[in-house]
């Protein structure tokens, strides 16, 4: 057996029990939190997010950019709802659970963030339009760089000082310049044998890479989480289910609305349901769970913890949905 082809089964391992995996990084960094202590040091976080990135644009080809100009009114309709809805949902739930600036901070940039990755993913496993989905997330990302520190700045600046130039700098640095550089790499060498087989393991890759941010994230909340404890949890819990739920549920409603086809609906419904929770976890950490910040208020390393649990419970909500979308499609061809 060559060792492509054990990388590409721990590959399709990881990226099966990708949430669970996430979950196990945190549980272990809860009770051994120096493993994870190098993730937060030297700007790891960002690179690891940089690498989860980069495997987003090993995946894109030219024809994934010919989709978003043969269908320009889909997947404008998806991403105005994604970078409306969502921030402003956020937003309405800091101020029904009355939650501190920095939660708020933390659950905001969630909302504010583009659409994950695993969406693509999702969107296959229940009949969705994985190309309507593809598109929807290039998109958002692609204007990630402008709207999510614009958003952030607009929906949380009163309350909490935000570097929108310096945000701008860093998303494009970690996210857009990694996915062109995937793209790239996709253009010229995508044909060759050997980089379709490092393609095969970049699923796998991106998950380990996730449950390192989470597992760094526990690490640093540690000294909070042993404070409030189970409190502190179920409230996040509480304030990420509405925020993902009612996503998924608005997602859909616009769908229903436009008259779009039952698997655009199901696409666009899991698209706005599902935010880079990964990479609003390395924001919080850069622009406002920072050693300073922390330093001068201790509350401050609460915004990382929103993103954080977002992270692995989108994975588990996500592979929910579509499998309910799948048995509804399995129960009705039995009739």
């Amino acid at each position: 057996m060559s060792i492509f082809s054990t990388l590409h089964k721990c590959s399709a391992f990881l990226s099966k029990y990708a949430s669970w995996v996430v979950i196990a990084a945190a549980v272990v960094a809860l009770f051994f939190p120096d493993i994870f202590a190098w993730v937060q040091r030297n700007g790891h976080s960002s690179i690891i997010l940089g690498i989860i990135m980069l495997t987003m644009g090993c995946t894109l080809s030219t024809e994934d950019f010919k989709i978003l100009f043969s269908r320009p009114l889909d997947i404008l309709i998806g991403s105005i709802a994604q970078y409306t809805l969502m921030p402003l949902l956020a937003f309405t739930l800091t101020k029904v659970f009355n939650l501190n600036p920095f939660m708020s901070a933390g659950i905001i940039l969630v909302g504010c963030c583009p659409g994950g990755v695993s969406s693509n993913i999702m969107s296959f496993l229940c009949r969705g339009d994985v190309a309507f989905s593809v598109g929807m997330t290039t998109v958002s990302t692609i204007l990630s760089p402008i709207l999510t520190p614009l958003l952030v700045y607009l929906l949380a600046g009163t309350s909490i000082n935000v570097d929108t130039i310096g945000m701008f700098k860093n998303i494009l640095v970690v996210t857009l310049i990694p996915v062109t550089v995937g793209f790239l790499f996709n253009y010229f060498l995508g044909k060759k044998s050997y980089f379709k087989d490092i393609q095969k393991t970049m699923p796998g890759l991106s998950v380990i890479c996730l449950a390192l941010i989470d597992g760094g994230v526990i690490f640093q909340v540690h000294p909070q989480l042993m404070t409030n404890g189970v409190s502190l949890v179920l409230l996040t819990l509480c304030v990420v289910f509405f925020h993902n739920g009612l996503g998924y549920l608005l997602g859909y409603t616009v769908g229903t609305l436009c008259k779009f086809s039952t698997a655009k609906k199901r696409t666009i419904s899991i698209e706005v349901g599902m935010q880079n929770a990964g990479m609003a976890t390395v924001l919080a950490n850069n622009f406002f769970a920072t050693p300073a910040a922390i330093a001068a208020n201790p509350l401050a390393a609460l915004s990382v913890i929103p993103c954080a649990i977002s992270c692995a419970y989108h994975s588990i909500s996500g592979t929910i949905l579509a499998g309910m979308f799948a048995r509804y499609d399995l129960r009705k061809s039995s009739k």
